[in-house]
């Protein structure tokens, strides 16, 4: 894997981004095509709401086309770079969002009602998303990307800027935030 930081070669990365910032149909579809639902994720199990998600997610491809045409974007890893603006952008969105008490209920549970198991799941699901949103940011990006994008130390320490010793000491507080948050819930 020498030479490739992220999905793509680093010289592939830098000729894919230049042609993007010319329009070129081709780079942007492959940048796209090779990122899209994995930014998706991120953002949504961030978030929770899909609606929400699919916005953001758009606007870090379209933040991502203004900073490459402006020549003030990406310098070593492409996928560190979007997850970055896909970060940033949650933060500014619960910035902007009022604090609410309750979660809202998944589209999936209002479905749902008739299927217990399935019920149950959603239920855990939500409950694990709250936990998660209670753990510090630093804390949630770790959970997120390295158990729900299944990336591996080296990718997450890139992606936050750390070393993997400090992304390795995040994931254990995080775990056990977690473990204590749920295990308080049970009580």
């Amino acid at each position: 894997m020498h030479g490739q930081i992220g999905a793509f070669p680093v010289g592939d990365e830098k000729r894919l981004l230049e042609r993007a910032g010319e329009y070129d149909p081709v780079a942007l579809g492959r940048i796209y095509d090779q990122y899209s639902v994995k930014i998706y994720n991120y953002i949504y199990h961030r978030i929770g709401d899909a609606h929400v998600a699919e916005d953001l997610t758009a606007e870090v491809f379209l933040k991502m086309l203004e900073a490459v045409k402006a020549s003030a974007g990406w310098r070593i890893s492409l996928s560190g770079w979007l997850y970055r603006i896909a970060h940033n952008l949650v933060v500014d969105y619960f910035r902007r969002k009022p604090r609410r008490e309750g979660l809202p209920l998944d589209e999936q549970l209002m479905a749902a009602q008739d299927d217990s198991a399935h019920l149950e799941r959603v239920l855990a699901q939500q409950r694990l998303r709250a936990a998660i949103r209670r753990l510090t940011e630093d804390q949630q990006q770790v959970i997120i990307l390295k158990f729900v994008e299944e990336m591996s130390n080296a990718e997450v320490a890139e992606i936050l800027g750390k070393t993997e010793g400090a992304v390795k000491a995040l994931q254990h507080r995080a775990l056990a935030a977690l473990r204590r948050i749920l295990q308080g819930e049970e009580a």
